[in-house]
């Protein structure tokens, strides 16, 4: 059971942000609570195979992984408990920490919630969803070399998608509803300009086809008159953006225009003294789990400073 006291430090959050975090809060004699969320381990426990993760030689699985970095944080002395944190307190000091039957006071708090990329909603999408359907380019683009991929998507993140693909596949087809990009002006024209790039205008996806061993094609319809058709490729990307998971802070906190929390410069720091932010919950741009552990580390030292300053001992 939680004992009724006040921790030094609450982390929610159980991706590689949030365990790294639990890992140096509690190497500096923190006792950090880590609350895991609904999804325990984050985006990477539906990943198959890690390839881009340094320390390991051949590919891991996503969800070893993360289980790996749970036991760790535990070995050093983290608390971490399978609960789901359904608002919090920040006007209020310590910080307060509601779950479903009980509130945890805090001095610190360690946000690593992650984001969720967007899915079309459509069954066939998550019936191939790791097996030639994906929403990271920079995770899986490595497994279709010399193969044909589609993009589904036209702002910013599915162009940045499209053209990191160039690397890997031998075609990218992008294929977005209307007949002009959302993305800036500047990466539109790279996209567009890129030989590799074939737009497909005035489409929408309607069923990704398959068979046992992954993606075929796709069935696609024009959003003006319904007609369908169908085409060949060996994979294809979900590229409609990001929702990051900041629905339980009620807007308590500084978000850009996107909804991700604002960090200052160099830093985890958010708008609210003492609450720091790490991994894709404040990441727009890199969206890796070596990334989100790396902002963890300097998430769980500031909040360990912070509290030096504070004069709490611990």
């Amino acid at each position: 059971m939680l004992k009724d006291t006040i921790r030094n430090v609450v982390i929610v959050g159980s991706g590689p942000a949030g365990y790294t975090a639990a890992i140096y809060a509690a190497r500096a004699g923190l006792n950090p609570l880590l609350f895991e969320g609904l999804q325990p381990g984050g985006q990477l426990t539906i990943t198959t195979d890690v390839e881009n993760f340094p320390g390991f030689r051949e590919p891991v699985a996503g969800p070893e992984l993360m289980a790996n970095m749970r036991a760790q944080a535990e070995r050093v002395g983290a608390e971490i408990v399978s609960d789901v944190v359904e608002s919090v307190d920040l006007a209020s000091r310590p910080f307060v920490i509601r779950l479903s039957s009980t509130e945890i006071p805090t001095k610190s708090l360690v946000i690593a919630t992650g984001a969720e990329a967007r899915w079309l909603g459509i069954p066939s999408e998550q019936k191939y969803r790791g097996r030639g359907v994906s929403a990271c380019a920079t995770c899986d683009g490595f497994f279709f070399r010399n193969q044909k991929v589609a993009v589904i998507g036209g702002g910013d993140s599915a162009c940045e998608e499209a053209n990191y693909l160039t690397n890997h596949a031998s075609q990218v087809v992008l294929i977005h509803r209307r007949d002009q990009l959302r993305a800036s002006n500047i990466m539109a024209e790279r996209t567009l300009g890129n030989p590799k790039i074939r737009p497909i205008w005035f489409r929408v996806l309607d069923e990704v086809l398959g068979d046992d061993r992954g993606v075929t094609g796709l069935r696609l319809k024009d959003p003006r008159n319904g007609e369908s058709e169908q085409i060949q490729v060996d994979g294809v990307f979900i590229a409609i953006g990001h929702r990051p998971n900041t629905e339980f802070l009620d807007g308590q906190i500084e978000l850009d225009e996107k909804g991700y929390i604002v960090t200052a410069p160099d830093s985890t720091a958010t708008s609210v003294k003492g609450v720091f932010a790490a991994g894709d919950v404040q990441d727009s741009v890199f969206r890796q789990a070596v990334t989100a552990a790396g902002t963890g580390c300097m998430a769980a030292i500031e909040a360990s400073h912070f509290l030096e300053e504070q004069g709490h001992s611990h």
